[in-house]
């Protein structure tokens, strides 16, 4: 059962009173075991996309440790449809443990090098992909495509509008513009991006918001409203350092949410660092989005 009503969990020390700060995260995390966080809400309509198609099958892809991989094998197997991931790389000789618990959830895996993966959405390679698997509901990768921001929308309900920031983790920029599209006039998100040199999001944010409206005016005036912040991936995306890894456990010991160090526990290192350099205004009240990512956290670790 997927509990779309995510718990609200107040953050709260010494160091928040002082700087007079309300914050609050939102427990995606916490919505189902297997497919929870944001990607929950970026399948969701894919979901009942595909359970209307004829061969009831989904392909997406992703790398060796993709949390959207494991979401997608294990949607499939709550919901009663097949799946194929198509991995970037060649397949190893020992799988991670997110590919354990895909082909454990009925996943078809195909590795395809690196090379041949950036070639992913040209249409000779989706040709070939059809001439391999046959008819198919594909989903890019992240499950970033109009059916997952329309998702992402509904991660925020009618009692955020109280928040004045909204601040999310930030990789593809698809669960950003769906938080853009429901966010209140008065509200301003920040994405934490998690890949080296991110700065290329906030046009990809802009082209997720122009493919639900189509309308390059609300596009710009909705794009006012939020900012990627560059300055936490700690070397790039699946990095992380020592000191990041001390964060996540003591923000963990602390307020006794598990944080990821690929995504979250990187959006939350970045946010308690920019609020005592005065970058949200005293009495702000901010709303921290848990967009999961904890699968494979143990294994993640032992890399």
């Amino acid at each position: 059962m997927i509990l779309e009503r995510a718990i609200r969990q107040t953050i709260s020390n010494q160091f928040l009173l002082q700087e007079k700060i309300n914050l609050v995260m939102k427990r995606l995390d916490l919505i189902h075991p297997s497919i929870n966080g944001n990607k929950w809400f970026k399948l969701k309509y894919n979901i009942e996309k595909v359970l209307l198609t004829q061969h009831k099958t989904m392909l997406t892809f992703g790398g060796a440790w993709s949390n959207h991989i494991h979401a997608t094998a294990a949607a499939g197997k709550e919901f009663g449809f097949k799946t194929i991931g198509v991995i970037r790389g060649e397949e190893p000789s020992r799988y991670s443990t997110t590919l354990l618990l895909a082909k454990e959830c009925g996943m078809q895996l195909e590795f395809i090098s690196r090379e041949a993966y950036r070639e992913k959405e040209g249409e000779d390679f989706k040709g070939w992909l059809h001439e391999q698997f046959g008819s198919f509901h594909l989903v890019p990768e992240g499950g970033s495509n109009f059916l997952g921001v329309n998702g992402c929308m509904e991660i925020l309900s009618e009692e955020d509008k109280e928040f004045d920031f909204i601040c999310g983790a930030c990789a593809t920029g698809a669960t950003l513009a769906g938080l853009l599209l429901a966010m209140k006039p008065h509200q301003h998100a920040i994405g934490f991006s998690v890949l080296k040199n991110g700065n290329f999001l906030a046009e990809e944010v802009k082209k997720q918001l122009k493919s639900v409206l189509n309308d390059d005016e609300a596009v710009e005036e909705i794009s006012s409203r939020f900012e990627i912040v560059t300055d936490y991936h700690f070397d790039g995306y699946g990095k992380w350092n020592d000191e990041l890894l001390q964060f996540v456990s003591g923000f963990e010991s602390e307020h006794h949410i598990p944080l990821d160090q690929v995504y979250t526990g990187k959006m939350m290192f970045g946010l308690m660092d920019l609020i005592p350099k005065n970058h949200f205004p005293g009495g702000s009240k901010i709303l921290a989005i848990h967009t999961g990512g904890l699968q494979g956290k143990t294994g993640i670790l032992k890399r």
